[in-house]
């Protein structure tokens, strides 16, 4: 007579969809851990570390209000352009600055 194996199935049988339900729903509905740690001396706070993570698809993250990839130099494209003509208008008002006679010759 042999018993049932409680082992789980091997990984590839069945759990790559229960994965991709559980990503599909963190990622629909969002996941916040937060935490925070601190270490104390005789009632001094030597050390405060907080600690947030949230986990969510762009638009639900869009939904909550964050969405600061899009203003991020680093990140975004757009931002990276707005900044460089931003930083363009700056040395141009800058060169204005030092070199008014320059300036005038060639304005149109």
């Amino acid at each position: 007579m042999t018993t049932p194996s409680r082992l789980p199935d091997p990984y590839g049988q069945g759990s790559g969809s229960n994965l991709a339900d559980i990503l599909e729903r963190v990622l629909d509905k969002g996941i916040v851990i937060a935490g925070d740690i601190r270490i104390n001396l005789l009632d001094i706070e030597l050390l405060t570390i907080k600690l947030r993570l949230i986990v969510a698809s762009v638009d639900k993250a869009k939904e909550m209000g964050i969405d600061w990839w899009e203003d991020d130099p680093a990140l975004s494209s757009g931002a990276r352009r707005k900044e460089l003509a931003r930083e363009n208008a700056e040395l141009r008002e800058r060169l204005a600055e030092l070199e008014p006679d320059r300036a005038q010759e060639e304005a149109p």
